[in-house]
Formats: structure tokens, C-alpha cells, sequence
């Protein structure tokens, strides 16, 4: 049987992905990939925002039980 995650473990998720999203779309977008490689990476793009906005459901459920966690855009402009 699985554990539940943890409240602490979402957040660095949400922190680490939000991350890696800023990073794929500074490559997107300020880099010359080559046309080969450029639906693959938009892929990877495409994946990361998915995986990080499922992981913000998870922490928005968390925090309608748990008041003290900060709200999404303070977590985000946090620094760790």
C-alpha cells in the first residue's frame, strides 16, 4: 500500500517543476532549437505544466484543510 504524499513534498514539486517550466520555455524561446528537436522539446513543455498543475490541485486541497500554508502565489514568489 502507498503513502500518502507529503504536504512538504508537493510544495518542492510545485517549486522544483515551476522551475524546470521556466528553463524549457527560456530554451524554447531564446535559443535556436533545431526544428528537429522542437516538437519533442514543446512536448516537454507540455508535460511540465501538466505535472505542475496537477500537483497545484493537490496543494489547493491541502490548503482549503490547513489555513496556515501560504497561498499558491506567495509559494511561488518565495524564496527557499
Amino acid at each position: 500500500m502507498s503513502q500518502p504524499i507529503s504536504t512538504t513534498a508537493v510544495i518542492y514539486a510545485i517549486l522544483a517543476i515551476d522551475s524546470e517550466i521556466a528553463l524549457q520555455k527560456d530554451y524554447l524561446f531564446n535559443s535556436e532549437v533545431p526544428s528537429d528537436e522542437r516538437e519533442d522539446e514543446e512536448e516537454v513543455l507540455a508535460d511540465l505544466e501538466q505535472a505542475f498543475m496537477e500537483f497545484v490541485d493537490v496543494y489547493k486541497e491541502r490548503r482549503k484543510t490547513d489555513k496556515e500554508l501560504p497561498t499558491l502565489e506567495e509559494l511561488l514568489s518565495s524564496q527557499l
